[in-house]
């Protein structure tokens, strides 16, 4: 049992200045998947591990998509570690051979919870959903569904459900991301709104937007050039302006 800071100290180097000089590396199997059940923090910094042993040799791990689909909680778009979790989710849901069912409940799940998240993980995440719709055109029915969530008397996806087969997701429809077309953010609209029309063949590439940060929208915004935007369609005459003004009559603004 090692303490929280610890494990994080390891897993943050594990995966670079440890499992690459080790003569096996499947030594570490054990450690690797006990702190990935651990959760929160701790299993994030644990999928880098994992992905080397699965990727690199030939770790097999039954409940894996189980585990990374409970770690979707809120907590996701706000952790120091988010970058990291979603490049390697990004990779371990890059495979055709998927079943659509377990896709489309790791797209409802991030779109449910994107209703909470931040605009920098917003920016992030819509496009990282359209880059699943695009591997895996079976889930396209979440957005096809006709009239969405008008046909249904509530929505059949099931969020507690920690098994991803159980959720019921592809009964369901997206209408999440239609609710962030109205977000309060126009770059979040404005990325919402790319469902509505048919999706280009090529990928996003979100990799510059794992590490988006609030500072940095705020400094986007501040260095944006103002519009003069006009408050008055009537010329101004006299001291108050008003059109039957009887100070025009006395007063002028020479």
């Amino acid at each position: 049992q090692l303490p929280t800071g610890l494990y994080k100290k390891v897993l943050v180097i594990l995966h670079d200045s440890v499992l690459p000089y080790m003569n096996e590396p499947t030594l570490m199997m054990d450690f690797l998947t006990v702190a990935y059940g651990i959760g929160g923090a701790i299993s994030l910094l644990a999928l880098n591990g994992l992905f080397i042993l699965i990727h690199q040799h030939n770790l097999e791990y039954p409940d894996f998509y189980k585990k990374l689909y409970s770690l979707l909680d809120p907590s996701i778009y706000h952790v120091k570690y988010r970058a990291r979790f979603f490049h390697l989710t990004d990779l371990f849901l890059s495979s055709s051979h998927l079943p659509a069912y377990l896709v489309a409940a790791f797209i409802k799940r991030l779109a449910r919870l994107a209703l909470t998240a931040p605009p920098e993980a917003l920016l992030m995440v819509i496009p990282f959903i359209c880059n699943l719709f695009r591997r895996h055109p079976a889930c396209r029915v979440l957005l096809h569904r006709p009239a969405g969530p008008a046909d249904m008397a509530e929505d059949p996806y099931i969020m507690e459900k920690e098994e991803p087969s159980e959720s019921r997701a592809l009964e369901s429809s997206l209408w999440e991301i239609q609710s962030l077309q109205n977000h309060y953010h126009p770059d979040v609209a404005k990325a919402a709104a790319v469902l509505n029309q048919s999706l280009s063949e090529m990928e996003d590439d979100i990799s510059g937007l794992l590490d988006l940060s609030a500072y940095e929208l705020f400094d986007k915004e501040v260095k944006k050039k103002a519009v003069d935007v006009p408050l008055e369609f009537e010329q101004v005459r006299g001291l108050f302006g008003k059109k039957n003004d009887i100070f025009a009559e006395h007063f002028s603004l020479d």
